[in-house]
């Protein structure tokens, strides 16, 4: 049961860089609109995402109660050591989910609708932010379990170049996957062309910042290079990632938009995979050379078969429901978009 646990936190975590950051890229490609454009993008925006946004933190919801339940010293660690970060990330979380009920929802349209507009939009950039901040600092080696003092147990191991790169490279991913999506979401030539010229424009900004990631290793002494390019998973995951992003480019130039979302998806399943694929199992590279490993540090053997059942029966009802539930809005979303 143990390898049904990490697979399923692995995928939760997975289908939440894809469908969560599709999400916060809608944001932050609202952030970078013209005015004049904004109420178009939010239309488009709202058809896309609106009805069904709230179940894509179903997937980090999933993450975090895998790691409380089976791997409590691994989530005890991380809570601790990046509670300040983590704090950043889920305050705006919560911003962002209050600020787009209020725009869309409120019954009363006045001045208070720019406040809720400048809260997403800034929310969905900070929270993919620092979310990739945690995520760089677990692979940083930076993060003390016996700090001397308090900048080193609680700021110096998650602020540093690299996990500033890091973050900035998910936020340009989460952009250039959202302008993917949105692209045959859009109702008209001229939106389409608008999306179009975004996720060329974000995908220009995902590899400088991806370039910015491995200079900020190499100043930081981490070696990424070596993780990625050392094996032949990570080096066969870059080269289909670039691949398929050559393919994508070259139907963005030719206006066809059908498969652009599953070749979006598949180079971050890519990267994530060539990412991952050399530490596992260590989950958290501690300083010193010490890491917290799935294998070695779960929880008991009944704790794990129990959570492990109650994840493989949960996803039988919950995923085809979840499924329609996608289904049922993009199919009324295109009626209303052809009414």
């Amino acid at each position: 049961m143990l390898y049904v646990v990490v697979s399923f936190l692995w995928v939760s975590l997975w289908f939440y860089l894809l469908f969560g950051g599709a999400d916060f890229g809608a944001g932050i490609l609202e952030l970078f609109t013209r005015t004049r454009n904004k109420s178009r993008t939010r239309r488009t925006m709202y058809r896309a995402i609106g009805p069904i946004w709230e179940a894509n933190h179903m997937w980090l919801i999933i993450a975090i109660v895998i790691l409380f339940v089976g791997f409590p010293a691994i989530y005890a660690t991380m809570s601790t050591a990046l509670h300040i970060p983590l704090i950043i990330m889920l305050l705006g979380i919560i911003a962002r989910g209050t600020a787009f009920a209020f725009r869309h929802y409120d019954a009363v349209v006045d001045d208070m609708q720019q406040l809720y507009s400048k809260i997403f939009t800034w929310s969905s950039l900070i929270t993919p932010l620092f979310l990739g901040i945690i995520a760089g600092s677990a692979v940083s080696g930076k993060i003390d379990t016996t700090p001397e003092n308090f900048l080193e147990g609680y700021i110096f191991n998650w602020l540093d170049w690299f996990t500033i790169a890091v973050g900035c490279f998910t936020v340009a991913i989460c952009a250039f996957l959202a302008a993917v999506f949105l692209i045959g979401e859009a109702t008209g030539e001229k939106d389409k062309r608008r999306f179009i010229a975004k996720a060329k424009t974000s995908n220009i900004a995902a590899f400088v910042a991806g370039a910015l990631v491995f200079i900020a290793a190499r100043y930081e002494d981490i070696p990424l290079t070596s993780w990625i390019f050392g094996n032949w998973v990570g080096r066969l995951s870059i080269l289909l990632a670039s691949l398929s992003l050559v393919l994508l480019w070259y139907l963005l130039g030719k206006g066809k938009v059908k498969i652009l979302p599953l070749l979006a998806g598949f180079q971050v399943t890519m990267i994530l995979l060539s990412v991952t694929y050399v530490h596992f199992p260590k989950i958290v590279l501690l300083k010193g050379g010490n890491y917290l490993s799935l294998m070695e540090h779960h929880g008991e053997a009944r704790t794990m078969e129990s959570l492990g059942w109650a994840l493989l029966i949960g996803s039988i009802f919950i995923l085809p429901a979840l499924f329609y539930l996608l289904y049922s809005f993009r199919k009324s979303a295109k009626k209303l978009a052809g009414s």
